[in-house]
């Protein structure tokens, strides 16, 4: 579903796009509906959330950049509901760290819950920082919780 929007800030840097109802009910992917967003010849993977009373579908700074857009900025999307699995690549010095009660705990959680586990380990500058958030996640997942 394609429509016009302006890029909204919220806060300091948090930027969304707001969703008119009739798009959100045209999806036809329930409240949240994941979906694949095309902005400024950017495609990127999201869902559909209600914020502050109105839909909205989040626009991150590298997404942003990549679509070469800014808050303000009236922009032209496509919007299509994402029915792929969403499958987190974990790294493969994370999954040898993970015991069976942690692997099981991990394979348990949401898309976002594996994303917030990995993300950090992926996002360190050095070895050692690794192995410290590594140890971390893998403390964490074994007492049932996301680091």
């Amino acid at each position: 579903m394609r429509f016009r929007a302006t890029v909204q800030l919220s806060g300091k840097t948090a930027t969304g796009i707001p969703v008119p109802p009739e798009v959100v009910a045209g999806l036809g992917g329930g409240r949240r509906p994941p979906v694949r967003v095309t902005v400024g010849g950017h495609t990127y993977r999201s869902s559909v959330a209600m914020m502050g009373g109105r839909y909205l579908v989040s626009l991150s700074a590298d997404n942003r950049a990549k679509a070469g857009v800014a808050a303000g900025d009236e922009v032209e999307v496509d919007l299509q509901l994402d029915t792929a699995p969403r499958e987190v690549a974990v790294p493969a010095d994370l999954t040898a760290a993970l015991d069976a009660d942690a692997r099981a705990f991990f394979d348990g959680l949401s898309y976002s819950g594996k994303r917030r586990v990995v993300e950090p380990v992926e996002a360190a500058r050095t070895a050692e920082t690794r192995q410290r958030r590594i140890a971390k996640a893998v403390t964490a997942l074994r007492a049932g919780k996301v680091p």
